[in-house]
């Protein structure tokens, strides 16, 4: 065990296993675990008065943040346990991601006719967009508010940079590929389009899930050793790193049993949540694109988000920049490519054929962070830069119609 990570206790005890958990890893969490009470209410709420549908979904979207904390909290703790660092950021990003492969999984399986396929897309796609100019911005926005300029390592942000390209590309392809062929004449009386599409999107969900495995061999194995010695060299550049070490911590059985509670939490609330999508763009006229790209992934990524930026502020980019693009590069690689594979093995035709619009947002996404990473260094005006590009996309999701007679959870309404 990692002399970071150890409580000097054993067992459960359950007082400090509510300080410890309340106090959190950050400022920001410990603000974030002060929205529990709204748990129990988002709870009592959908059982006892389920007509109220907007209270319910707000409810429950406000409760998503503290359980997701939680997660992440306990992921951290159980990561910092681990004596090899690389293996211990994959770990913990992949507790983050289990948020994410919930809600994609509870929207699927609610799924009528296709119903919720396009917000499942818009959510994929929202997901890195939220990670690469939200999060990404934030963190080097906090970063670059202590230190004039961050220097991250070119083995962190250049295996990074060149997976979410080659990810991204294999997401918009397929959409690319639908747009182009269902726009010709030429070519529509020839073939099913939308069926090839469909096995094009299989196909390339099996490609990216070996993409994947590679990616984890890349980091726990092959290259583990420098990784480890870049996020360790991190850690001491920690500037309350003493504050940090002195902090009691949790043991392995809490830990669990703060995974445990965290997930019960997240898979009630996800359900909770899910089911009043349908209300909230159907009578509250929001859009698809705007509850997919926007809403969904702001929450879903609340724990990765507060982690990364408190990394950043005490000056380990390369950590926040790990596990930011991290997250990006499991959602692309593991979560969707499982989405549309569940959907194949499940009767629901989820698929790749991306609205144009999300797809092209991705795309721009990649060449503004990957401009910015090029040169191994950021700052804060590049950070208000990330923000600035993630607002204009929201703007236009808010405004991005959904199509004509479809509604998320409207009978018949697929894509």
């Amino acid at each position: 065990m990692h002399p970071d990570g150890e409580s000097g206790r054993r067992g459960f005890n359950p007082l400090k296993f509510l300080v410890i958990s309340g106090r959190s890893s950050s400022t920001l969490s410990m603000m974030a675990n002060m929205l529990w009470p709204v748990v129990p209410v988002a709870i009592a709420l959908h059982f006892a008065r389920p007509d109220m549908h907007l209270a319910i979904f707000i409810t429950s979207y406000i409760a998503m943040v503290p359980a997701a904390n939680l997660l992440g909290f306990a992921g951290q703790e159980l990561s910092r346990k681990m004596p090899q660092k690389a293996f211990a950021v994959v770990l913990e990003t992949s507790f983050g991601s289990i948020v994410e492969i919930i809600l994609f999984m509870v929207l699927l399986k609610s799924s009528q006719n296709g119903s919720n396929v396009q917000v499942i897309q818009a959510a994929i796609l929202g997901s890195i967009l939220a990670n690469m100019l939200l999060c990404l911005g934030t963190c080097f926005l906090a970063g670059g508010m202590k230190n004039e300029i961050q220097e991250f390592h070119e083995a962190v942000s250049e295996s990074a940079n060149g997976l979410i390209l080659v990810a991204s590309m294999a997401l918009v392809l397929p959409a690319v590929f639908y747009s182009y062929l269902s726009n010709n004449p030429d070519y529509m009386a020839n073939v099913d389009i939308k069926y090839n599409t469909m096995k094009i999107s299989r196909g390339v969900a099996i490609i990216s899930l070996i993409g994947f495995l590679v990616y984890l061999y890349y980091q726990t194995i092959s290259h583990d050793s420098l990784l480890h010695e870049i996020y360790e060299a991190d850690d001491h550049k920690d500037n309350d790193r003493h504050d940090e070490l002195a902090k009691p911590k949790l043991t392995l059985t809490e830990v669990v049993v703060a995974l445990l509670i965290s997930l019960a939490c997240v898979a009630l609330v996800a359900i909770f949540l899910v089911e009043q999508i349908p209300y909230i763009v159907e009578r509250g006229h929001v859009s698809d694109a705007f509850v997919g790209l926007i809403l969904i992934p702001l929450v879903e990524k609340i724990a990765e988000h507060l982690l990364a930026v408190d990394e950043a502020y005490d000056n380990q980019i390369n950590m926040a920049l790990a596990h930011v693009m991290g997250a990006s590069i499991q959602t692309a690689l593991l979560n969707a490519p499982l989405v549309v594979l569940v959907g194949w093995g499940i009767g629901v035709n989820m698929d790749y054929n991306f609205a144009m619009f999300d797809a092209v947002a991705l795309v721009l996404a990649v060449i503004v962070v990957g401009s910015f990473l090029r040169d191994g260094k950021s700052n804060y005006l590049e950070g208000i830069l990330c923000i600035m590009v993630y607002i204009i996309i929201a703007i236009c999701a808010f405004f991005f119609p959904n199509p004509a007679g479809h509604g998320a959870g409207a009978e018949g309404g697929g894509h």
